[in-house]
């Protein structure tokens, strides 16, 4: 793609996730990288739902504008930090996805293996230790779980997700939020079972068998005699099981 037709490929993903929810407001951000040393990215303080072309910004790999108008996106330094744990991926994206986002609120983890359809693309989102938005220390936390996987929940403050290009890093945010909706009803409507280990492991040879491109984060620590797959081991860690069962007891002691 050209530069002309990168910048209107992420004007285009920025109406969507907009339109989804997944970015209100000025929140969220995007880039694609250009060259070597060279990103074109969404400025700071714009809605990504009413962008045009000539409103991006071009960085180099310390986060210092090369041109453009505005402000660097001040998450920046979590954009490169993907770029430089993932050299195999060209494009970040930075959203808000609101489901998603009150799961790490509630101390649950999406990194648990129970849609199928969500192993076989993107596998589980492990979330990321808390750190201060619009701060280098976004790019710290990322660091260890973006080289294992394309999508990561960043706690109590959004998501991240690569792909090889921009369009693809939108799936999979929205991969994110649906899973994450999907999540909810299941659990309103009573315990969710996980996948179990073998279960599992033929999604990732199917994954493997078709071309899935990119990494899918896989729970190392689940049991295959007892047909359980656990959580990450990165925090949030609270089960969806222990949610339902703390909801019911305050439903039951309501008076």
């Amino acid at each position: 793609m050209t530069e002309l037709e990168l910048r209107k490929a992420i004007c285009e993903v920025g109406r969507r996730l907009y339109a989804k929810d997944l970015a209100v407001a000025t929140d969220g951000n995007i880039s694609v990288r250009l060259g070597p040393n060279r990103y074109l990215c969404t400025p700071s303080g714009v809605s990504k739902g009413f962008m045009a072309p000539n409103d991006l910004i071009i960085a180099d790999g310390k986060g210092v504008k090369i041109s453009g108008a505005g402000k660097v996106t001040s998450e920046i330094y979590t954009h490169l930090a993907a770029y430089e744990e993932r050299p195999d991926m060209n494009a970040v994206i930075h959203a808000h996805p609101p489901k998603a986002i009150a799961f790490t609120l509630a101390g649950i983890s999406l990194a648990e293996c129970i849609l199928p359809e969500v192993v076989y693309s993107i596998g589980g989102v492990p979330t990321t230790e808390y750190a201060t938005p619009a701060t280098r220390e976004g790019s710290e936390v990322i660091r260890g779980l973006i080289r294992q996987c394309d999508a990561v929940m960043l706690n109590r403050h959004g998501a991240v997700t690569v792909g090889v290009n921009v369009f693809d890093a939108l799936f999979k945010m929205e991969k994110v939020e649906h899973a994450a909706s999907t999540l909810l009803t299941a659990q309103l409507l009573g315990q969710v079972p996980r996948l179990t280990r073998d279960e599992v492991e033929k999604l990732y040879v199917v994954r493997k068998d078709y071309g899935v491109t990119g990494k899918a984060f896989k729970c190392e620590t689940c049991s295959s005699n007892t047909g359980q797959t656990c959580p990450s081991g990165t925090p949030p860690t609270t089960s969806l099981d222990q949610v339902f069962e703390e909801t019911l007891r305050a439903l039951e002691a309501r008076p």
